[in-house]
């Protein structure tokens, strides 16, 4: 039985550069459809959210994917820091939600373990598998190679539960 192909949207939110990639998969196939980071260098934060999500919804607009994976917050030493990161990706969030698109989160370790293989990875590991994994001929800016392995881990998953649903051995 042939399966159809899906376009998984990762996003590495952030309140300065947001990183967001679109993968197609069909069964345990998979390759890059488009990447790329929204850099936000306006002062007010309620600005760069507003970009985050305008941005987010002209690229969910022009590729129409399936379904979105997102990085979730990890604990920071600075509680402003986490506070940021966390509005960052309420919008990103509101634009995913806005196509209805259903929506999974990750944490940096699922991430990492499952691209690398290695859950405390350094950020240049994850570009070189996301490069290597996706046959790409340059490396990825750092936010997008994390936005493209977030998609990355969510298509792992999905082939998983999939295996797992029908009862096969993996």
């Amino acid at each position: 039985m042939q399966t159809a192909q899906r376009l998984i949207l990762g996003i590495d939110p952030g309140s300065r550069c947001t990183g967001y990639g679109i993968i197609w998969v069909e069964g345990s196939r998979q390759g890059l459809v488009h990447h790329g980071f929204i850099r936000c260098q306006q002062k007010s934060l309620g600005q760069r959210l507003h970009r985050i999500y305008q941005h987010l919804t002209e690229v969910i607009q022009q590729y129409q994917p399936h379904e979105a994976a997102i990085e979730q917050v990890f604990t920071f030493l600075n509680p402003q820091a986490a506070l940021k990161l966390g509005q960052a990706r309420g919008a990103a969030l509101t634009a995913v939600a806005q196509y209805a698109l259903s929506t999974a989160e990750y944490s940096a370790r699922e991430i990492k373990k499952s691209v690398v293989g290695y859950g405390a990875a350094q950020k240049t590991q994850v570009q070189h598998m996301v490069r290597s994994l996706l046959k790409l001929t340059e490396t990825p800016q750092a936010d997008a190679a994390d936005a493209l392995a977030i998609a990355l881990c969510h298509a792992n998953h999905r082939q998983l539960q999939q295996k797992l649903s029908k009862g096969i051995p993996q």
